[in-house]
């Protein structure tokens, strides 16, 4: 019972991006009261499938998002391959480092491409206000909201695209980074 319990919560996760309430865990598993939906999470805390943030909101653990790693794909000349599990991967535990301070932007626009960041690509960012040379920060300058790279030199900061059809971005009053690019999800 407990494993089906399991499956409709991840099935409820996975149709609405979101964890359920515990209200709604009773009402999803036909559970009179909140009071079992509660010993249900704790049972889930104990086996490592959720935990509660900082909040106490429910999050769910790596369960939900592994799959398996097969090996390697070679780029270049084709070579035989065999299919062998290797390993299970989590993509929430490669691309976050800090889940408190992490969250997506859709991209609009092309004045990342050169830096394979396209329209329509997801950026997942980590809130912070310092960035070094070099890193891709979500950045507001001069009330103006932008992704691009941070660039710094000589105590002068400014905004670099990775697109020749676009210029540098020089502030006239503020520069304000709010989050450095983690990672790029694309969908084809």
């Amino acid at each position: 019972m407990f494993n089906e319990y399991k499956e409709k919560i991840v099935a409820y996760y996975w149709k609405h991006k979101r964890m359920p309430s515990y209200s709604e865990i009773a009402k999803l598993l036909g559970f009179q009261s909140k009071f079992s939906a509660v010993r249900l999470v704790d049972k889930l805390i104990d086996e490592d499938i959720v935990r509660k943030d900082s909040k106490g909101k429910l999050i769910p653990n790596k369960i939900f998002g592994e799959i398996p790693q097969l090996g390697l794909v070679k780029a270049g000349f084709p070579s035989p391959a065999e299919e062998e599990l290797q390993d299970t991967i989590s993509f929430e535990d490669f691309l976050i480092e800090n889940k408190e301070s992490t969250y997506v932007l859709e991209v609009d626009g092309d004045s990342m491409i050169d830096a394979h960041i396209a329209h329509g690509d997801l950026v997942i960012v980590e809130r912070t206000n310092q960035a070094k040379d070099g890193q891709i920060v979500i950045a507001e300058v001069d009330g103006e909201w932008t992704m691009k790279y941070y660039k710094q030199k000589g105590g002068k900061v400014w905004l670099e695209p990775a697109n020749k059809n676009f210029k540098a971005i020089y502030p006239t009053q503020e520069l304000k980074v709010s989050a450095i690019v983690k990672g790029v999800v694309r969908k084809y």
